[in-house]
């Protein structure tokens, strides 16, 4: 049974030129067994796509949504997925 998945997730608020995406990067990377990206967006939302065990990704959302992140988190809206893989580690786009 393959219990890896692809979560896509947009946050909103103050998440843009405060680090966000390198504190989301080094919370994946320190949960572990995640790949994907964390991505600045034209109308001021980061895009976080993670794929890897439905567990980490979930405690990867939970942090995007109530962890201590840089700025301000708004909100978040997330999807789920099947992972389509093609990621070398977690990176900044």
């Amino acid at each position: 049974m393959n219990d890896c998945v692809r979560l896509t997730a947009w946050v909103r608020g103050h998440v843009q030129g405060v680090g966000f995406r390198w504190f989301t990067r080094e919370n994946a990377l320190g949960i572990g067994g995640l790949t994907g990206f964390a991505s600045n967006l034209a109308d001021g939302r980061v895009q976080v796509v993670a794929e890897g065990p439905r567990p980490e990704c979930e405690r990867l959302l939970a942090w995007l949504r109530d962890g201590d992140t840089p700025g301000r988190v708004d909100g978040v809206t997330e999807i789920w997925g099947d992972p389509r893989g093609g990621y070398d580690g977690f990176e900044i786009r």
